[in-house]
């Protein structure tokens, strides 16, 4: 049964002031969601605008259904094809791009989704639940080795190898195919955590972002953001760990950057082709009213950067 809450978008004005939405502009909603950023996405374009916006979670989409907008157009997408989505769409530049990394409100609040140790809930994890391994069938494959990295290097766990020995242990007697197996086998394992937290968090995180491709994914996206903004055109991405925003943060650094060439070569700075990116202002975080009104807001940031029509970079 769904446990749905009302789902609050996160750095909601924020996200949309800093792409500065234009009546007659064109934009794209990559991580649709509950749909907040999209609504006030389309209050600010006039009749000649246009958003598109995907989401791989059929939920999602089925709630998008609910928008009875000509501007609006929902494609069932993960973003790493957003590309290919516009040329479909018939739409070769955009004015801006605005990424909610990560899982939803709804996703971790529906049980049966089996995002969220908080409920005895089959092991499934996937954003789209039309296609693709379920967290419970990676688990009952894979190897020990793969499974402490994996919990290592999404998770951040320094207890990985320990997890990992615990759960494949425990699969010999019994397969893992619920969200409350997998919390008491590594609650198990670990025995000391940050105080308030619990000790499956990392886990949980490490696997869902494995079984989603989400680095793999924000990776291909980010070039073809660039490659879809018109000059002044932005893109503004909120994620919610660090995995993501290192991800981010690098790659505007490095967009924003001119070409670097080798010292004393006879060419004048003037004739160094521009950065293709420019970073606009520094992150933002939610303020604190909005981190007491929904505690899931404390760990978002948000980055922003402006394609100049550079080549460099």
């Amino acid at each position: 049964m769904s446990q749905e809450r009302v789902h609050e978008t996160v750095l909601l004005h924020e996200a949309v002031d800093a792409l500065q939405v234009r009546p007659d502009g064109v934009y794209v909603d990559g991580t649709f969601g509950r749909g907040g950023h999209s609504r006030l996405i389309l209050e600010r374009l006039g009749p000649a605008g246009r958003l598109i916006a995907l989401d791989k979670d059929p939920a999602a989409v089925a709630a998008a259904q609910a928008i009875g907008d000509a501007r609006f157009t929902i494609v069932h997408s993960g973003f790493a094809d957003m590309r290919e989505v516009l040329l479909q769409c018939g739409v070769d530049k955009v004015d801006g791009v605005l990424l909610d990394l990560g899982v939803s409100s709804p996703q971790l609040d529906d049980a049966q989704r089996g995002f969220s140790f908080r409920f005895d809930a089959p092991l499934d994890m996937r954003m789209d639940t039309s296609r693709g391994e379920t967290a419970a069938q990676w688990l009952a494959t894979v190897d020990e080795g793969e499974l402490a990295e994996v919990i290592g290097g999404y998770g951040e766990e320094r207890f990985a190898r320990k997890i990992a020995r615990a759960l494949v242990t425990a699969r010999q007697e019994t397969p893992i195919r619920t969200t409350r197996q997998l919390g008491e086998i590594v609650a198990q394992a670990v025995r000391t955590r940050e105080p308030g937290k619990n000790p499956a968090t990392r886990t949980f995180q490490a696997i869902r972002i494995y079984i989603n491709r989400e680095l793999e994914e924000l990776e291909s996206v980010l070039p073809q953001c660039v490659d879809s903004l018109r000059e002044g055109g932005r893109m503004a991405i909120i994620s919610f760990h660090s995995l993501e925003d290192r991800i981010v943060k690098r790659f505007m650094r490095d967009m924003s950057q001119a070409d670097k060439l080798p010292r004393n070569l006879p060419i004048r700075q003037a004739d160094i082709p521009p950065a293709k990116m420019k970073v606009v202002g520094k992150a933002i975080y939610p303020g604190e009213r909005e981190v007491e009104q929904n505690p899931r807001a404390r760990s978002a940031v948000l980055r922003v950067a402006e394609f100049t029509g550079g080549t460099g970079a």
